[in-house]
């Protein structure tokens, strides 16, 4: 399918701290977003984000020196979008760029420059699969209001998830056996780990496990082995979803279990989530409680995975006059 019109393709993401001095002012951006924790009345909301970032701050900025200072997430989005970009190449006028929700380039700044490049049509392309209204929702949220103010008369196209688009799970699956092959042919415990939510969100209707579970049962039709899921990077005092990683962990080593194979189920790109819990954390954990624990590489710009984008960007203006 081909389209004459020129059209952006944003890919939407959390964005990371590129510098140890960023990660404070990244934690007041994260923590200033009303839609995915409330601080408090409104008016509290920013006073107590700059309060909250300047304590963890300390801590935030240890475990980006751990992976090297800080996140890749912007180099890693950015080569999957010159990867994407050179893929639709062939079917119509489009550019691709990043857009981050909490650190640059933010929705602003990527739609001016979209807006002077002479972009008829923008297709908003969430890097995570699941929708949560904590991360898709509030990306594409963010990037409404910018349009509005930035590119009024602009067609926005949004596409929500992508749960178990085939190439998705073909790549994620690749993944998976290649993982497996390390432990030759001892017995391997696989563990999905994915990012945790306050378990509110999914009372009031969030979708996020369920479309966890539709990544998982595809998965597993393609690999024929099973897992089991379990949630990272919960803080703070509400109920947030479980079992979280490190229980998973105590839970296996006390039933006998000598090797993991981690999935990072809702992570398309490596960050401090893999780079540091999974790679570092969990993994000495899992050692100290006489276990291995290895995880699978990063979906990043695998050509399968570019695939899917591909196939995602091309169909949505199909869906959008379904």
């Amino acid at each position: 399918m081909s389209s004459a019109r020129k059209t952006a393709v944003l890919l939407l993401n959390l964005g990371g701290p590129e510098r140890q001095e960023d990660v404070e002012p990244f934690l007041r951006n994260l923590f200033s977003d009303r839609q995915i924790i409330r601080l408090g009345p409104a008016l509290l909301q920013r006073p107590l984000a700059r309060l909250i970032a300047r304590r963890r701050a300390p801590a935030s900025r240890a475990n980006y020196a751990r992976i090297g200072g800080g996140s890749p997430i912007l180099r890693i989005t950015g080569e999957q979008a010159a990867a994407l970009e050179r893929s639709l190449s062939g079917a119509g006028d489009f550019m691709v760029r990043p857009c981050m929700r909490y650190w640059h380039p933010r929705a602003d700044e990527v739609l001016a420059a979209v807006r002077d490049a002479g972009v008829e049509r923008i297709i908003a392309l969430p890097l995570y699969p699941h929708y949560s209204v904590a991360t898709t929702g509030s990306s594409l949220l963010d990037l409404r209001r910018a349009a509005a103010r930035v590119t009024p008369a602009t067609e926005l196209l949004e596409i929500r998830s992508w749960p178990a688009q085939p190439d998705y799970i073909r790549c994620l699956a690749g993944r998976v056996r290649e993982g497996l092959a390390r432990f030759g042919d001892a017995r391997v415990q696989v563990v999905y780990s994915a990012h945790s939510l306050p378990k509110k969100f999914i009372d009031e209707g969030d979708p996020y496990v369920d479309e966890l579970h539709a990544t998982i049962g595809a998965l597993e039709q393609e690999t024929k082995t099973s897992g089991i899921l379990c949630y990272q990077s919960r803080s703070g005092p509400v109920e947030w979803l479980a079992p979280s990683t490190p229980d998973t962990l105590r839970d296996l080593a006390g039933r006998g279990c000598r090797n993991i194979l981690m999935v990072p189920i809702s992570f398309v790109s490596d960050h401090v989530e893999t780079l540091y819990e999974i790679d570092m954390l969990y993994r000495d954990m899992a050692r100290d409680l006489g276990m291995r624990l290895e995880s699978t590489r990063a979906l990043n710009s695998d050509p399968l995975f570019i695939s899917c984008l591909h196939q995602l960007v091309l169909a949505a203006p199909a869906e959008r006059h379904a």
